[in-house]
């Protein structure tokens, strides 16, 4: 295990409480809204916020032991760290920047240009050694805050939302090439970001963060098919309600009720039902169809080739259509609609 961690830590009236264990090769996601305590975490791990309790250890050395007043600095942990804002040092050169934290280990500067060569080859910037960080672009200096990050070769990891300030072409791109290499790095890897995406891609393990406590943990599909907060359904684009099962009926918390076809799940569940899987009418549906609900439209949203459309129904829901059927519907804000969903469409899971 490259980490293993306990992160306890109060300031005002927040209070950080997690546990993380992340094996090598492994990179783990941490999701959250602001002030969730993501970079907090980031921070605990690295050693610029000491723990009020808990303990953190990098490989095999215990670099923070609250308990026993124990505690590496940042220098001394075998971390790699990227910021949101990369942090290069403007009057050094691309190549120092990256040979910084190897002269900083004492490795002479002769061996420490040569490896920062290296990882400048590597991740496609090797003519950009001799430049400083304002002639670079965003994706420029997200590949070198990153070579700077892996040329010491730390145990473990950390990349602060490292894509949150590239333009969106260059994010996909950027988003490509930091796969590869994450997927090359030995040691374990934690990742913070507020984008759905950059933790589908990039993570094998996502935490969600809420008010300092991990609320879900599990691979990027099954946090995205399996919502455990209204957070995460609204993050990933998914309609979640809860309620009571009992032989296929759920009777929701909030009013209502839905029918699903697992007969056999009792007790308090979490539905989610996918926007896609959802048919808007602009009269009640024909047929036996037991998941239909008046409702009327409350917003239209445009996403690309696709529309979502908020619906106050009972209970409240959102749809994934076509431009077509926006047209064909006469659908705006204000219709009345009907909407309908079938029982082997929705997924039903004990909270």
């Amino acid at each position: 295990m490259s980490l293993a961690s306990q992160l306890r830590v109060t300031r005002d009236s927040f209070t950080l409480d997690l546990d993380l264990d992340v094996p090598d090769g492994e990179v783990v996601g941490l999701l959250g809204p602001n002030g969730s305590g993501k970079s907090t975490a980031l921070r605990c791990l690295a050693g610029l916020s000491p723990l009020a309790q808990g303990r953190v250890q990098i490989g095999d050395t215990i670099v923070e032991d609250a308990s026993r007043s124990t505690y590496l600095p940042p220098e001394r942990r075998s971390v790699g760290y990227v910021f949101q804002d990369y942090l290069l040092f403007p009057h050094m050169s691309v190549a120092d920047n990256v040979a910084f934290g190897l002269r900083a280990r004492g490795v002479d500067k002769r061996t420490a240009r040569s490896r920062a060569g290296e990882w400048l080859e590597r991740l496609d910037i090797a003519d950009l050694a001799d430049r400083k960080p304002r002639q670079l672009s965003g994706g420029q200096a997200q590949r070198a805050a990153l070579a700077r990050a892996l040329v010491t070769v730390p145990d473990l990891l950390l990349l602060d939302e490292p894509l949150a300030a590239l333009d969106a072409a260059t994010r996909a791109s950027v988003r490509a090439l930091m796969r590869s290499h994450l997927a090359d790095f030995g040691g374990a890897v934690v990742l913070v970001t507020h984008d759905p995406i950059d933790a589908m891609v990039l993570a094998d393990r996502v935490v969600v963060l809420e008010d300092g406590r991990a609320v879900q943990s599990g691979s990027p599909a099954d946090v995205a098919q399996r919502p455990a907060s209204n957070y995460v359904a609204q993050l990933v684009g998914v309609n979640i309600v809860r309620g009571d099962a009992l032989e296929g009926a759920v009777s929701l918390t909030q009013g209502g009720s839905v029918h699903v076809a697992d007969r056999r799940i009792s007790g308090p569940v979490i539905v989610a039902i996918r926007p896609e899987a959802i048919s808007v009418h602009r009269k009640q549906p024909e047929g036996s169809a037991r998941n239909a609900w008046p409702g009327r439209v409350t917003s239209i949203e445009s996403r690309g080739d696709v529309v979502r459309i908020e619906v106050a129904s009972e209970p409240p829901l959102a749809a994934i259509v076509t431009p077509g059927a926006v047209a064909s519907l006469g659908l705006h804000e204000g219709a009345s609609v009907w909407l309908s969903v079938k029982a082997t469409d929705l997924d039903a899971y004990p909270t």
